[in-house]
């Protein structure tokens, strides 16, 4: 029986990016199911979904390819290859199906929105998904609901998903996760995550007078890894695309010769 093995990288593994939709899959179900066994009674977490809102980017435009068949088969002379049209009865025509977006929502028996946790994707942070997940994020705070987004995708301007706050320069970090309160006391709360260092456990928080409930990123990153085979289909040797910050390239490959993988 072949054994799989863990990531090399201690926290975060940059090679797991371009696999996002996978890995976010594979988190949101994780962590639904841990916060079902933590959450204090009377709250149940459950996923949820939405049609995602694609960035003009090739990060995104890259993701869940279908093709669609259409009948009759019609086309003009300057659709086709060099002039060329084929009289047939079916035209196959490349599209690309809405990609759905999924997150964590704590609601209590009677249904009301206590908490939402987003595992942010590119699109989250591109126009023009940027400025439809800002808008509702800022809807979900005016109601009265905590907003929780976690943000381990380099693609995007996370700065613009910050807005209207603003990262202190000493906070500077690979990845990051940002905790909102709402309520009497409003507020937001910067947890920076580091390339080199485990991901930390982010504290949810839940209805007045109640503890927040950790969230281990971690286990969860290092369930999806095992879960999806990685360790025998990420070609370690190949250049990452964004590329890292020069120092933590030079961290990374010598972590990764450290493990025989370059």
């Amino acid at each position: 029986m072949a054994i799989t093995m863990n990531s090399p990288f201690p926290g975060m593994d940059p090679y797991l990016e371009p696999h996002w939709q996978d890995v976010h899959t594979t988190i949101i179900g994780d962590a639904r199911r841990f916060l079902n066994r933590h959450l204090p009674p009377g709250l149940v977490a459950r996923i949820e979904e939405r049609v995602a809102v694609e960035a003009d980017d090739d990060y995104t435009r890259r993701i869940a390819p279908d093709v669609r068949v259409f009948s009759p088969s019609t086309a003009d002379p300057d659709e086709g290859v060099a002039g060329i049209v084929i009289d047939a009865p079916y035209k196959l025509v490349v599209d690309l199906d809405p990609v759905l977006e999924r997150f964590v929502r704590i609601i209590d028996q009677g249904g009301t929105l206590v908490t939402v946790v987003e595992f942010l994707s590119p699109a989250n942070k591109c126009p023009p998904g940027l400025s439809a997940y800002r808008k509702k994020r800022g809807e979900l705070l005016a109601a009265g609901v905590h907003v929780v987004e976690i943000d381990l995708v380099r693609a995007g301007d996370w700065r613009a998903v910050m807005r209207p706050e603003q990262c202190p320069p000493a906070a500077l970090s690979t990845y990051r996760a940002i905790v909102r309160t709402s309520g009497v006391k409003p507020g937001g709360y910067l947890f920076p995550i580091g390339l080199r260092e485990a991901l930390p456990e982010v504290p949810l928080p839940l209805r007045p007078g109640e503890a927040p409930v950790r969230l281990p990123l971690q286990p969860l990153l290092d369930s999806a890894y095992e879960d999806g085979r990685y360790d025998r289909t990420i070609d370690y040797a190949r250049p990452l695309d964004p590329p890292l910050a020069a120092e933590d390239e030079a961290w990374a490959d010598g972590v990764l010769r450290g493990a025989g993988l370059r």
